[in-house]
């Protein structure tokens, strides 16, 4: 069990500095050490690696708000915490921004470990309801995603058509954005140009497109300039606040982590207008609270007795090389998530002051660029040139909602139109009628 827990250190204390890095998903960093342990490069026992993943999934969750805030390069999951987050971080106040995001996150694990004693009780029994209605329920979220894109238009235009495309624009770009990416995801599933070899790469290029590059671009095309940071010493934040964020976040990560293809985002996209949020503050908290239960919380159902069930990258690695199946393993599993999670919070504080320091001495706009240029060097290393002119592609769909207004989480079409169309088993139909299949 000690050995466990240090494995769970390490991967928290390597995965909350590597968060730093724009775009370098912590799913890569581990399929890179899954292939180096296959290959008897390195000497890692399938249970330590468990431990490890599990350390790294955490720290990963909990630190990357910080270059969702600052560096505006965020992922699926993050995406929503960016609008306040860097709202928070304009108005010198990047600082609290983290640490309410982080009290969600931390809400978040202790529902989870709240959860414990009837885990392996609860989630089966709602696994086996569940599971025949999967395919409609799916529909229904990725509907309520795209019906609940109001216009955004100001009312200033002449009466007519151009006051009708005023108010219809964002929504024509959301769809847009939704088709475009879902037809991207028909492509890298079913006749993904990329070679074989780094096929577990498969749908990096396309998310750092879809989500990470249209925030750096804007960033430079307006010029923005992050003002002097203030490190406070507690937060704007009553128990109120907190315990309704956290719950709301945590429902919806839960929602996120049981269901597959929903992510983190659109959990808490959900469980935020379920619960009518306004306050910036309870949003922060839920989105932190939505991460942590979505990442943390898909790769704990693994470890649940009698569930047995995969969520998320790091779930599917750890099962091709280890299977857990008794309690003593799931109570080691859920307290080392604990104690990952607490260790992970107190190096955000760390972190973020380093990010602070950093951004006092040096252009926003020369990090805009540096950020970019992290983004397509990883992109690069990991899967070519080709990566590179999938990422492009994706770049363009996700520059519709950026430039014309809409909800960004609509690219999330690249994953939820594609397994959406399977589960009603009309996908090998429509990949045909593409071209994709013979």
């Amino acid at each position: 069990m000690i050995e466990n827990l240090l494995w769970t250190v390490v991967g928290t204390s390597v995965a909350s500095v590597l968060a730093l890095i724009p775009a370098l998903h912590i799913y890569n960093v581990a399929g890179v050490i899954l292939l180096l342990s296959t290959a008897g490069r390195i000497p890692l026992p399938p249970e330590r690696m468990a431990f490890l993943f599990l350390g790294m999934v955490t720290g990963y969750a909990m630190v990357n708000t910080i270059p969702s805030i600052f560096l505006s390069a965020p992922d699926e999951s993050t995406v929503f915490v960016v609008l306040p987050g860097q709202s928070y971080a304009l108005q010198r106040r990047g600082y609290e921004a983290v640490v309410l995001t982080g009290l969600g996150g931390l809400g978040g694990l202790a529902a989870l470990v709240a959860l414990t004693p009837v885990a392996s009780r609860l989630f089966p029994t709602l696994r086996a309801i569940i599971q025949p209605h999967l395919p409609w329920i799916l529909s229904t979220v990725i509907a309520y995603m795209l019906l609940s894109e109001w216009p955004k238009g100001a009312e200033r235009a002449p009466a007519g058509w151009q006051r009708w495309w005023e108010g219809w624009s964002s929504l024509t770009a959301g769809l847009a954005t939704f088709l475009l990416s879902g037809l991207l995801g028909f492509v890298l599933m079913y006749r993904s140009p990329l070679p074989l070899q780094v096929g577990y790469q498969n749908l990096l290029p396309a998310f750092v497109g879809l989500f990470a590059v249209p925030w750096v671009i804007t960033n430079l095309l307006g010029q923005v300039e992050m003002p002097p940071q203030h490190i406070a010493r507690d937060v704007d934040a009553p128990w109120s606040i907190l315990l309704q964020g956290t719950l709301a976040g945590t429902a919806g990560g839960l929602f996120a982590a049981f269901f597959p293809v929903v992510t983190g985002g659109i959990g808490g996209l959900l469980a935020g207008q379920a619960t009518a949020q306004r306050d910036s503050r309870t949003f922060l908290v839920a989105q932190g609270a939505a991460k942590m239960t979505y990442y943390v919380g898909g790769f704990l159902f693994f470890f649940v007795p009698g569930l047995h069930i995969t969520r998320g990258g790091m779930a599917w690695m750890v099962s091709t090389q280890y299977a857990a199946y008794t309690p003593e393993q799931y109570i080691q599993a859920a307290g080392g998530a604990l104690v990952g999670g607490v260790l992970a919070f107190l190096f955000s504080l760390g972190l973020t002051r380093v990010v602070i320091a950093l951004l006092a001495r040096i252009s926003y706009r020369i990090i805009s660029w540096a950020t970019l240029a992290i983004l397509l060097i990883v992109v690069g290393s990991l899967t070519g040139l080709v990566g590179l002119g999938i990422c492009a592609v994706a770049t363009g769909i996700g520059m519709l909602p950026v430039l014309w207004g809409a909800r960004r989480m609509n690219a999330m079409g690249v994953l939820l139109l594609p397994i959406a169309l399977n589960m009603a088993g009309a996908g090998d139909a429509v990949a045909r009628v593409l071209g994709l299949l013979h």
